[in-house]
C-alpha cells in the first residue's frame, strides 16, 4: 500500500493574557507577528492578525497558515506590539513594526505544539533577547497558540471511473486505455497529479478505484483534466479522448448515473472547435472520507520513541588520535558520530514525553568481557535507557574510555533487541512507535542475519535509520534501504511487508544545503502511516 503524504498545513490562533499597558488613557491595542527563523538564522514573516483595541488579553481572529516539515526542527518566533492609534485605519500589512511599541516575544518549535494532546501551548512573554540586560523586571504576560489542522488535507474522495466507445488507436489489437487526472496551475499548465493502471485490449474499461487529496487538488471546484490515452511501449502514448471537469462535476455525474462526452482538442487552439466524441467518461462511484494524518495521531498521544545504536568496531581508528572517527576534539567541534546524534537526536526529542532514550554500542569489548554485538552504552548491566540527548552523548564519550574497540560490524543483535522493546510495547496496547538510529563505520558481515531481523521487525512499530559515516563502501547498506522498490526477503522466503529501512552516507550531505536529520527523516512520517493505516490503527482521540 503506498500513501501519498501531503502537505500538512497547520492554521495557527494567537491569544494572549496580562500583556503589559503601554496606552496612557486607555489600554494597548495588541498585533501580534509570527516569523520562522530559516537554517540561516533569518526571522521570516509567517503572517500578522489584526490589531484588537483596548484589551491587554487579546483573543486574535486571524490566523496564520504553517506548513508543517516532521523532518526538520521549525521554530516558530511571535512578537506582540501595541499599534498607536494614528495607525488603526492602516493595513496591518503595511505597518512598519519599529514604529509601534514592543510588547513581549516567545518563541518554540512547532514540534512542541503539536505535540499537545489540545494542540495548545502557552508561553511566557519576554523582552527581546538583544534587550535582555536592560529588560524591565516583571511579567510581559503570556502568549497561548492553538495549532488546528486544515481539514482539506485530511478529506480523500475516492471514485471508480470508466469509460465506452473508446476510438480504437492499434491496428492489430483494441487499445490499451489508461486515465492521467491533473489539476489546473496559473497560466493554464496541467500538472498530473493521479495516473490509473493499464487496461489491456478493452475499448469499454473500468479502473481501480483512485484516490484523490483534497489538498492535492486545491477545493472541490478547482478544474481537472482527465485525459485517456492509449498506452505505448515507447513512452509515446496516443491521446484517445480527454474532459474537463472539477470535482464538484464529477460527483454529478456520479449522481446522475450518466456519462459525459469526451473530446479531441483542436489544433488551432480554440475551444469551439473541439472535436466532441461519442465516447464517454461514468463515474460509478463517488465518495469522500477522512483519512487520519500523522498530526491526528501525534495529538492523540501517540509518541515517537528514539533508540540508539553505535559502531564501536576497530576499523573507526583510535579514539585518542586525531584521524579516528570517534576522536573527541578539545575544541568542542563534534565528531560525525556526534553530529548525527545531535541532529537527529535533537528533532525526535519533541515527540518523546519522557526523553529516556534506550541506547546501546555494539562490535567492542567491555572492561573484563568477551566482544558484544549488543552492549549498553549507560555501561550498565541492568538497564539500556540514558538521559536526554545530553546524557547519550556524555554515555558515548565515556564508553569510548571503557571499552576495547574490535569487531566485526553486526546489526542483527541490535535489531532484534530494539524489536524486542517494540513488540512489547505492541502487546501492552501502548500507541507507541520507535525509530532505531544506527551510526556505523562499515560494512556488515551478517547481512543475511541483519535482513532476517529487520523483515521480522518490519511488523512492527518500527523505522530503521542508519547513517554511514567515513570513507567506506556502503553498496550493502543501500541494499537495505528499500527505495528502489525491491522488499528484502528473510532466510526463510518471508518478504518484508513494508520498507523500514533509510540509509544515507554521511560524506553525501556535507556541505549540501539540507541536513542528516532531512535526508534521513523525510520519510518516517509515510512510514508510521504505513504502518497504522494498514492495521487500521486509529488516534487514541479518535476512538470512542
Amino acid at each position: 500500500m503506498s500513501v501519498n503524504k501531503p502537505k500538512e498545513v497547520l492554521k495557527l490562533s494567537l491569544s494572549a493574557s496580562s500583556l503589559r499597558d503601554r496606552d496612557v488613557l486607555s489600554k494597548s491595542d495588541p498585533m501580534a507577528v509570527i516569523y520562522i527563523r530559516g537554517r540561516n538564522g533569518r526571522l521570516e514573516e509567517l503572517g500578522r492578525t489584526e490589531v484588537v483595541s483596548n484589551s491587554l488579553d487579546p483573543t486574535w481572529i486571524t490566523k496564520v497558515n504553517v506548513t508543517y516539515h516532521f523532518e526538520i526542527v521549525q521554530t516558530l518566533v511571535f512578537r506582540v506590539f501595541d499599534v498607536d492609534t494614528q495607525f488603526h485605519n492602516v493595513d496591518v500589512q503595511m505597518l512598519k513594526l519599529d514604529e509601534q511599541q514592543f510588547l513581549g516575544e516567545a518563541s518554540c518549535a512547532l514540534s512542541e505544539i503539536v505535540t499537545r494532546s489540545n494542540g495548545l501551548l502557552t508561553l511566557d512573554l519576554a523582552h527581546r533577547e538583544e534587550n535582555l540586560k536592560a529588560a524591565h523586571s516583571g511579567s510581559y504576560g503570556k502568549l497561548t497558540v492553538h495549532a488546528e489542522e486544515s481539514m482539506n488535507s485530511k478529506i480523500t474522495t475516492e471514485m471508480l471511473l470508466r469509460c465506452s466507445d473508446l476510438e480504437n488507436k492499434d491496428l492489430f489489437s483494441k487499445s490499451d486505455p489508461f486515465l492521467v487526472i491533473s489539476k489546473i496551475a496559473e497560466g493554464g499548465i496541467p500538472i498530473p497529479i493521479c495516473k490509473t493502471e493499464v487496461a489491456k485490449d478493452n475499448l469499454d474499461p473500468a479502473w481501480n478505484p483512485v484516490s484523490l487529496n483534497i489538498q492535492q487538488v486545491g477545493s472541490k471546484d478547482s478544474p481537472l483534466t482527465i485525459e485517456c490515452f492509449n498506452f505505448n511501449s515507447n513512452g509515446k502514448h496516443d491521446l484517445i479522448g480527454k474532459i474537463d471537469k472539477s470535482l464538484v462535476d464529477l460527483e454529478k455525474i456520479h449522481m446522475s448515473q450518466s456519462g459525459a462526452n469526451l473530446y479531441l482538442p483542436a489544433p488551432t487552439g480554440h475551444d469551439y472547435n473541439n472535436k466532441v466524441l461519442k465516447s464517454q467518461l461514468f463515474v460509478d462511484k463517488f465518495s469522500e472520507s477522512v483519512q487520519y494524518t500523522f498530526l491526528d495521531y501525534l495529538a492523540g498521544g501517540c509518541e515517537l520513541n528514539f533508540m540508539l545504536a553505535i559502531d564501536f568496531t576497530a576499523s573507526n581508528g583510535n579514539p585518542r588520535l586525531p584521524d579516528s572517527l570517534h576522536y573527541i576534539d578539545p575544541s568542542g567541534r563534534p565528531n560525525a558520530y556526534q553530529k548525527a546524534i545531535l541532529e537527529i537526536g535533537g528533532l525526535l526529542q519533541f515527540y518523546d514525553s519522557d526523553k529516556r532514550f534506550p541506547a546501546w554500542g555494539f562490535g567492542a569489548r567491555p572492561i573484563d568481557g568477551p566482544v558484544s554485538h549488543c552492549f549498553n552504552l549507560n555501561g550498565s548491566k541492568n538497564y539500556c535507557e540514558v538521559e536526554g540527548i545530553q546524557g547519550i552523548m556524555t554515555a558515548y564519550t565515556s564508553a569510548l574510555y571503557n571499552v576495547s574497540l574490535a569487531g566485526p560490524t553486526l546489526f542483527g543483535r541490535v535489531v532484534t533487541v530494539a524489536a524486542d522493546i517494540a513488540s512489547k510495547a505492541l502487546a501492552e496496547g501502548q500507541q507507541k512507535y520507535y525509530v532505531l538510529l544506527i551510526i556505523t563505520d562499515g560494512v556488515i558481515t551478517d547481512l543475511q542475519e541483519t535482513k532476517d531481523a529487520i523483515v521480522k521487525a518490519s511488523d512492527l512499530p518500527l523505522s530503521i535509520l542508519i547513517v554511514g559515516v567515513g570513507g567506506a563502501d556502503f553498496k550493502e547498506m543501500e541494499f537495505l534501504d528499500g527505495d528502489k522498490g525491491e522488499r528484502l526477503e528473510s532466510t526463510t522466503g518471508r518478504v518484508s511487508s513494508r520498507d523500514i529501512v533509510q540509509f544515507v552516507p554521511f560524506r553525501d550531505i556535507q556541505g549540501e544545503e539540507v541536513s542528516v536529520a532531512q535526508t534521513l527523516l523525510a520519510e518516517l512520517p509515510t512510514q508510521f502511516l504505513t504502518y497504522m493505516r494498514t492495521r487500521d490503527i486509529k488516534p487514541k482521540s479518535m476512538i470512542l
